[in-house]
């Protein structure tokens, strides 16, 4: 196959659960490869996302290493076998890979989580609002990257929006809700987009408040997108230098934990419309 020169963030993920197998079965690289019959190389390119691997091979190396999880192997063969080439790809060259990596984890996600402190959650930006937030970015962007990067962030609502919509529930604190990004008439907007999108059956907006006794967990912004199986889950956080996708097991279990703490002490989905309601009225 041809060695590629930048895997995307799925096929790194596939060649991570493919290295993860053979780790756990306790086989080198070369054990695996005399197995398959191919050298050494080969299978270190496959584990590190520069080359693909067809279904029948990835059938013998989860053979091989001894795997009788059926629905993760589907899974990774789902992965290996995708040659859907999403709307993102028009945006490669133009934007930094890890806002594309971002859309696709988005697109094959079979649900979406997400809490939020400072901003309202991309997925649910109005147009002005996510162009206040670019236009924030030191060095200032030149126009064309800043519109191309809101444009992006506005395609990213088609999973919302399609006939099929991925599951999406976004607990936001009142700090996101009061800051105002952009000026009052912008605020106003973000607000009553909320409350729409709210309404839509895949989306559940629930809201922290202020008010809220004993909440220490304004560390815990994330997004939590779920693979066709929970070993496939991601976590999406920001850092300093951009999103980090987190994926090891342990971590995956400590993040799910804490959404569901945060999510158990937030509004429910009817008092948070209300809660959004009387902030909206008050601009």
């Amino acid at each position: 196959m041809t060695t590629r020169r930048e895997p995307t963030a799925r096929q790194l993920r596939l060649a991570v659960e493919l290295r993860r197998l053979r780790d756990a079965a306790g086989l080198a690289a070369r054990e695996a490869a005399a197995l398959l019959g191919v050298s050494h190389v080969q299978i270190s390119h496959i584990e590190s996302g520069l080359t693909g691997v067809s279904e029948e091979r990835l059938h013998r190396l989860a053979a091989n290493y001894a795997c009788v999880d059926e629905e993760l192997v589907s899974a990774l063969v789902a992965m290996a076998t995708d040659r859907t080439r999403g709307w993102w790809e028009e945006y490669r060259g133009s934007l930094p890979t890890p806002f594309l990596d971002l859309a696709e984890l988005e697109h094959y996600a079979t649900s979406l989580r997400e809490i939020q402190f400072l901003y309202v959650p991309g997925l649910l930006q109005t147009e002005d609002y996510a162009r206040a937030v670019y236009s924030y970015r030191v060095p200032e962007l030149p126009t064309e990257e800043l519109e191309l990067r809101v444009r992006h962030r506005m395609q990213r609502k088609a999973i919302l929006e399609e006939p099929d919509p991925t599951p999406y529930e976004a607990v936001i604190h009142e700090g996101a809700l009061r800051i105002r990004v952009g000026d009052r008439a912008a605020a106003r907007a973000q607000l009553a987009y909320l409350l729409e999108a709210s309404e839509a059956n895949c989306v559940t907006v629930r809201v922290i408040p202020f008010d809220l006794d004993s909440f220490g967990g304004s560390w815990t912004a994330m997004m939590l997108a779920d693979g066709t199986v929970p070993r496939l889950d991601t976590v999406v956080r920001d850092g300093p230098h951009g999103a980090a996708f987190i994926d090891s097991e342990a971590q995956l279990g400590l993040f799910r934990t804490l959404f569901r703490k945060v999510e158990t002490v937030s509004l429910d989905p009817e008092r948070s419309r209300d809660f959004i309601h009387r902030l909206a009225k008050e601009l």
